[in-house]
C-alpha cells in the first residue's frame, strides 16, 4: 500500500530530529565526563586521570572488581581529588547548566536574544541579597539557608523590578526591558558597593569583594545537593512547558492562538528563574553572560525548538564553565582569576559580535 509523501514526511522528519539529539546528547555527555576528567588532574599538582577515578571510585565505594587500595595514592592527591577539585568541578558543571537552562528560559519569555540575569539585573539583585547577609546577618533565623534565601529574595525583586518596568498597555516592551535591567542592574551594583564599603570588618569586606567577582573556590559537598536538586527541577518543569516556551518565541498573539496563558506562563518563569539564580550566586557569586552566550550556541547547533534546545544548552553550558574555571585556576598560577572576571572577557566581545551580527541582518532586510 502506498503512503502518501504529505504523510510520511513529517513522520520520517522528526524521527531524524530525535535520532539528531540523541546523538548530540550522547556527544556531549561523552565530552562533560572527559571535561570534568580532565578538569580534576589539571592543576598546580598533576593527577593521573586513572588515579582521580580511583580515588573517586574508593569513596563511593564502588571498587568495580578492581584492587583499588587507598595505598595506591598519597594522602596530599587524596585530598586534592575529593575535597577540594572534585566538589569545586562538579559546582562548575551545576552552576553551568542552571546558568545556561536560565538563559534559555528568559529569552524565550521576553523575546528577546540579548536576555541573560546578569544583563538584565537579575544576578544584581542576588548580589545585593546575598551581601546583606554575609555583611549584616540578614535572615540570621534560618541558619545555613539564609545566604540562599536573602539571594532568591534580591533576584525576585529586581525580576519584578524589571518585569514591571518593561510593561506598557498590558504588554512587555524588548526595548524598555533591556534599559530597564540594565538601569535596575546599575542601581543594584551601587548597593552592593556601599554595603562592601560600610561592612564593620575590614576582613569581612574583602572576602564580600572577592566573592562578588564570581569564584568556585572553596566548595564544599554539602553545597552540591541544593543546586543539583533545583538543576533537576527545573529542567524536567521546562521540557514540561517547551510547547509554551516555543509559542511565546513566536510573539504574544501566535501563542495566544495556540491556547497559552502567557501571563501565567511568564510569572512562573519568572520565579523559576529568580530561585535558580538566586541559589547560584549564593554558592558561586555573580557570573555573568552564560546565559547569554550558551543558548546562542545552541541555537546555531540545533535550532530553536526547546525540547531540543533544553538538554543541549545544560550540557553545553556544564562544559563550558568547567573549562572557564579551568582556566581561571591554571592561567595565572599560583595566582587564581575569579570565574567571573573570564566569562566578563568572553561575553563582552560575544554581545559585540551579537550587536553587529543583528545590524546586519537588519541591513540586509532593509
Amino acid at each position: 500500500m502506498n503512503v502518501l509523501p504529505g504523510i510520511a514526511a513529517p513522520s520520517a522528519f522528526f524521527a531524524r530530529q530525535r535520532q539528531q539529539l540523541a546523538l548530540w546528547i550522547l556527544a556531549l555527555g561523552a565530552a562533560l565526563l572527559i571535561s570534568l576528567t580532565l578538569a580534576i588532574t589539571l592543576g598546580p599538582v598533576r593527577i593521573a586521570p586513572l588515579q582521580a577515578w580511583q580515588i573517586t571510585a574508593h569513596e563511593l565505594g564502588l571498587h568495580l572488581g578492581l584492587d583499588w587500595q587507598p595505598g595506591q595514592w598519597s594522602i596530599a592527591q587524596h585530598q586534592i581529588v575529593w575535597r577540594v577539585r572534585l566538589p569545586r568541578v562538579l559546582l562548575a558543571a551545576l552552576a553551568g547548566s542552571g546558568l545556561a537552562l536560565v538563559g534559555v528560559a528568559m529569552q524565550a519569555m521576553v523575546r528577546n536574544p540579548l536576555a541573560d540575569p546578569y544583563l538584565l539585573g537579575v544576578s544584581s539583585g542576588a548580589s545585593v541579597g546575598a551581601v546583606s547577609v554575609l555583611a549584616f546577618g540578614a535572615l540570621a533565623f534560618a541558619g545555613e539557608l539564609a545566604l540562599p534565601l536573602g539571594a532568591f529574595g534580591g533576584a525576585l525583586a529586581a525580576c519584578t523590578a524589571v518585569y514591571f518596568l518593561a510593561l506598557a498597555n498590558g504588554r512587555l516592551m524588548a526595548t524598555r526591558l533591556i534599559l530597564g535591567g540594565v538601569a535596575i542592574a546599575y542601581c543594584l551594583g551601587g548597593i552592593t558597593s556601599l554595603i562592601v564599603l560600610t561592612a564593620d570588618q575590614r576582613e569581612l569586606a574583602n572576602s564580600v569583594l572577592s566573592w562578588t567577582l564570581g569564584s568556585l573556590a572553596g566548595t564544599r559537598w554539602d553545597e552540591l545537593g541544593l543546586p543539583a536538586a533545583l538543576l533537576l527541577a527545573g529542567i524536567v518543569l521546562l521540557l514540561a512547558q517547551a510547547r509554551s516556551l516555543n509559542a511565546l518565541l513566536s510573539g504574544e498573539e501566535t501563542a495566544a492562538t495556540l491556547g497559552v496563558d502567557t501571563t501565567n506562563t511568564r510569572r512562573w518563569l519568572f520565579v523559576l528563574v529568580s530561585l535558580v539564580t538566586g541559589v547560584l550566586v549564593a554558592l558561586t557569586g555573580p557570573i555573568g553572560f552564560v546565559g547569554l552566550i550558551v543558548p546562542h550556541i545552541t541555537r546555531m547547533l540545533v535550532g530553536s525548538e526547546h525540547r531540543r534546545v533544553l538538554p543541549v544548552a545544560a550540557l553545553i553550558g556544564a562544559i563550558f564553565l568547567v573549562w572557564v574555571d579551568v582556566f581561571s585556576r591554571i592561567s595565572f598560577a599560583p595566582a587564581e582569576v575569579p570565574v567571573g572576571v573570564i566569562t566578563s572577557l568572553l561575553g563582552g566581545p560575544f554581545f559585540i559580535w551579537m550587536l553587529m551580527r543583528k545590524s546586519a541582518r537588519e541591513r540586509l532586510n532593509a
